[in-house]
């Protein structure tokens, strides 16, 4: 029999760990280990500070820089912490933390029978959001996520999601079809939108900057009527959760589906933006995003760092 690969054997220690923590310890294991991994992943720091200064501007520099991006290491830790202990958690507790702004804009997609799209950076903890849809609100929701290896790895964070409540659609040649079934169930479908994985996504500036978005959220939009809703969910000053939901893009055909969809992706870029400004620090987006961030790792002496072994970074 094939000894388990090291990096689900990693997981799987990190959540019993996480989910022996008493809650009030978890804030802090969370700074020391987003701290020891800002300083072993040096190819991420990279990408992370220049993210920043993207936010910042260059008057974020120094000790500034520095503390930011351990803080957002520090963010991403915490993100993983609280994700393992979902699993079993109290839906009543969960509620009486999670402040809502904008759900409206969500309930009014379903109320059409079109289900809604929330499109999301990688910010935060949306998981927290699903879970209190599903746990809470009742809703039914729909998560595309992108392929990992090693298959136990895969299928157990597969599992880690259902057990929350969420159908899982994995990226690849069906998920357009998945997504567009779920949303003809008149579910709520979360994309994670602001990294272009495959390569071919659609020309657009992002925070001053040309990269690519992924077209499939506007696309779906388009073609489905369902409402595409920016949205994050952040970690709240009281160690709750904040969920802000913005008023539906404009997806009204004006032009070709191809002009529509270049359209609201860049419409999409600029929304993603306002939201990013809202936590920075939160921003867990570890890998190159724009053409630029190849170039500096290069002039930096680092190799790009290696495609993610979970889901969502």
């Amino acid at each position: 029999m094939a000894r388990p690969d090291p990096t689900y054997l990693a997981y799987r220690a990190g959540s019993a760990v996480s989910r022996a923590l008493p809650a009030r310890a978890v804030p802090a294991a969370a700074d020391v280990a987003g701290r020891v991994a800002s300083r072993v992943l040096p190819s991420r720091r990279l990408i992370v500070e220049r993210n920043l200064r993207r936010v910042h501007g260059d008057d974020l520099d120094g000790a500034a820089l520095a503390r930011a991006v351990d803080g957002t290491f520090s963010s991403y830790a915490h993100y993983w912490l609280e994700s393992f202990r979902l699993p079993g958690s109290d839906p009543d507790l969960l509620d009486e933390k999670m402040t809502v702004v904008g759900l409206e804009h969500v309930q009014a997609g379903l109320d059409a029978g079109t289900g809604s799209i929330l499109a999301l950076p990688h910010l935060g903890a949306w998981e927290w959001a699903a879970f209190w849809l599903t746990e809470v609100k009742g809703m039914d929701v729909s998560v595309v996520v992108e392929p990992i290896e090693p298959p136990e790895l895969a299928d157990w964070f597969v599992g880690l999601r259902e057990a929350l409540g969420m159908e899982v659609i994995t990226l690849g040649p069906h998920a357009g079809a998945a997504c567009s079934k779920a949303l003809k169930q008149n579910r709520v479908l979360a994309l994670l939108c602001d990294r272009d994985l495959g390569g071919g996504g659609i020309p657009v500036d992002l925070l001053g900057e040309a990269t690519t978005l992924p077209g499939g959220p506007a696309t779906l939009a388009l073609r489905t009527g369902a409402p595409l809703i920016p949205a994050i969910v952040t970690f709240d000053i009281d160690g709750g959760h904040l969920g802000q939901a913005d008023p539906p893009l404009d997806t009204t055909r004006t032009g070709s589906l191809r002009q529509d969809v270049a359209r609201v992706t860049q419409d999409l870029a600029h929304a993603l933006e306002r939201l990013i400004r809202r936590a920075p620090d939160q921003w867990h987006l570890l890998q190159p995003n724009w053409p630029s961030d190849h170039a500096a790792l290069a002039a930096a002496g680092l190799a790009p760092p290696p495609e993610p072994s979970s889901p969502d970074t």
